[in-house]
């Protein structure tokens, strides 16, 4: 997920990061994943696992620990990653989702 919005910092969530079903979907992304947000505003970076938010809301919400890491209007990468054989990595092509201002699919 390249330069989505942050949209939310609840710090008094257990964990995670918070994202719309359809950007998870886009981007072929599972719920509780592990995940890296890397924030172009103050350049932290985090690991922390992903779990759904509202279809069609636009969150991005990081919580607990990973609210601290960010503010509202941040602009952040979302990395997944994953294992494969070597002649897999070969071909594989990763998805990449590109949202708007307002975490919408374009």
């Amino acid at each position: 997920m390249h330069r989505a919005t942050v949209t939310e910092a609840n710090i008094d969530y257990v964990g995670s990061l918070t994202m719309d079903e359809d950007l998870m979907d886009a981007a072929n992304m599972l719920e509780h994943e592990k995940i890296q947000v890397v924030n172009v505003n103050n350049g932290e970076r985090i690991e922390t696992y992903l779990i759904k938010g509202e279809r069609g809301s636009g969150i991005i919400c990081l919580n607990g620990p990973a609210a601290r890491k960010a503010v509202v209007g941040d602009i952040v990468i979302i990395i997944s990653y994953a294992l494969m054989d070597f002649e897999m990595a070969k071909t594989f092509k990763p998805t990449v989702v590109f949202p708007n201002a307002a975490n919408r699919l374009v």
